[in-house]
């Protein structure tokens, strides 16, 4: 015949396990009431006034300031001259025709250096 003291520590294990399965139970269960969801209004992003055809001003830029550039892709060029993706890819393929930049790799340019 076993020792009582672990026939004891048997029942206190079982009863345990019992009550931790009771409580995992009730919190899959919910539990309580629950407070309703309440939806985020979510942030607006303001819209981009870009132009969509070159005025003086821009053509100057693009002429002066963009062959400084380091790294030159359209989203760059877009960015920072106010003006739409087409023009940017139409202002990028104009440069490089033009010697004043060179490409780098598919659609990222830097600016034309003299071969050392």
């Amino acid at each position: 015949m076993p020792p009582k003291a672990a026939a004891g520590k048997d029942k206190s294990k079982a009863q345990g396990k019992k009550a931790a399965d009771q409580k995992a139970a009730k919190a899959q269960s919910g539990g309580g009431k629950a407070k309703k969801k309440k939806w985020s209004k979510g942030k607006v992003r303001e819209k981009l006034n870009n132009l969509v055809m070159w005025d003086q001003g821009i053509v100057d830029k693009l002429h002066n300031e963009v062959p400084k550039w380091r790294v030159i892709t359209v989203s760059i060029l877009s960015d920072r001259l106010h003006v739409n993706g087409s023009l940017a890819r139409e202002g990028l393929k104009y440069l490089a025709a033009r010697g004043q930049i060179r490409e780098v790799c598919k659609g990222i340019f830097s600016r034309a250096t003299t071969a050392a």
